[in-house]
């Protein structure tokens, strides 16, 4: 027998091998979505901060995303979100409180503020796909209307003594931001009483030369119109309430304009001209004449907002303004819109403008493109035809590309 073949001869051969590994047990790979390795809220919110994002988007079965020059970017570094993360960023956001009305209702406004840094407005609902969470990055600097590079006639505006002022827009085109500049002008060359009515508190005031109270539903009021009936018991010269939202804010809004107030709010329309149809559309027909009355006779102008992508990768706002002069009153309340846009177009010594102008004048300085200038337009064929008539260098090489 061989000796390689012999018990000793085997053991010899093999004693310097390792026995073969046993196989791994089964275990449970932990997801790429692990809670443990997720970038927190407050760790998102810089990164959006740092790529100068407005918005950030979280939902359950997607990647964040934010929203940056107005387009939604994903989050690089952000795994996709699972139901155990997204409770995970509610019990970071949220008290025990906030998370019961959130499960009862499935939807909660409220505002996040990391100090020193900046403040977020938070809207938390629920979709098909899953809990959600949107969150809107508010500076803690509030920028002046010079600053904002708005129309001048702002300052003007809000400076009345009293009446109603609308700022209208889609969402987020910066009425928010626009009426926190409004607000700054008066706080630093005014000596009043600022009440804002906020649903949640977005720019935080501090008193200067105004005394300004900021409430915000859910914190200091139980509800929004519990705050409005109380506002002019508190001895307001300047009221913010937000959204005209419903009947009761337009009624309250139209009241404390008539008796010495000045009153702030916003709507979501895209000219000027429409904001007194969508108030007046509040009303059924039987009513219209007589609020139509109340509305022009109470109205002070109406700042239509756009906000634009730049050509150095910033954002812009762009104007409809209507100033509510004698002949323009007496426009509205002939329901005559061709003549009230007309003189909005002609009467610029007042301040007065249509978006087009706003438009034109952007394009000229070579801040926007004429793609973005044409989007943004509710009259694209009429912006065509000043652009191929204008007399500029940059009138004319608008008008090269309009000829290719």
């Amino acid at each position: 027998m061989n000796i390689t073949d012999s018990p000793s001869g085997l053991r010899s051969r093999y004693k310097n091998r390792n026995p073969p590994a046993p196989p791994p047990k089964a275990q449970a790979t932990p997801p790429h979505s692990d809670v443990s390795h997720t970038p927190s809220i407050k760790q998102m919110v810089k990164e959006a901060h740092s790529h100068q994002a407005s918005d950030i988007h979280i939902r359950v079965g997607q990647v964040p995303r934010f929203r940056i020059r107005g387009e939604m970017v994903v989050a690089k570094t952000c795994p996709k979100v699972t139901p155990e993360i997204f409770e995970a960023y509610l019990d970071e956001i949220l008290s025990p409180a906030q998370r019961q009305t959130f499960a009862e209702t499935k939807e909660l406004d409220t505002a996040l503020y990391y100090p020193g840094f900046l403040r977020c407005r938070v809207n938390c609902f629920d979709s098909l796909s899953g809990g959600a969470i949107v969150l809107r990055l508010i500076s803690l600097d509030i920028p002046s209307i010079d600053q904002l590079e708005l129309p001048p006639v702002l300052k003007d505006i809000v400076s009345k003594n009293q009446g109603l002022i609308l700022v209208t827009g889609p969402t987020g085109s910066g009425k928010s931001t626009t009426l926190a500049a409004m607000i700054r002008h008066l706080n630093e060359t005014a000596h009043k009483h600022i009440v804002t009515i906020e649903d949640p508190i977005e720019f935080v005031h501090r008193s200067h030369k105004c005394l300004i109270s900021q409430r915000e539903v859910g914190l200091h009021t139980h509800e929004f119109h519990h705050a409005l009936r109380a506002v002019l018991r508190e001895d307001p010269d300047i009221i913010l309430i937000g959204e005209m939202r419903d009947r009761i804010t337009v009624n309250t809004a139209l009241q404390a304009a008539q008796t010495g107030h000045l009153v702030l709010g916003t709507l979501h329309t895209r000219n000027a001209i429409n904001a007194v149809n969508r108030l007046l559309n509040l009303y059924t027909p039987e009513e219209q004449p007589v609020m139509r009355i109340q509305i022009v006779e109470s109205l002070v102008a109406i700042i239509a907002q756009l906000l634009l992508p730049t050509t150095d990768k910033k954002r812009t706002a762009v104007h409809d303004i209507l100033i509510n002069t004698p002949a323009m009153q007496d426009y509205l309340l002939k329901g005559d819109e061709d003549e009230a846009f007309r003189l909005m177009e002609t009467n610029t010594t007042e301040g007065m403008q249509v978006m087009n102008q706003a438009l034109y004048a952007q394009l000229l300085t070579g801040k926007i493109t004429i793609e973005e200038a044409l989007k943004a337009s509710t009259d694209p064929h009429q912006l065509e035809r000043q652009i191929r008539t204008g007399g500029t260098d940059a009138g004319a090489s608008a008008r090269e590309w309009m000829m290719r």
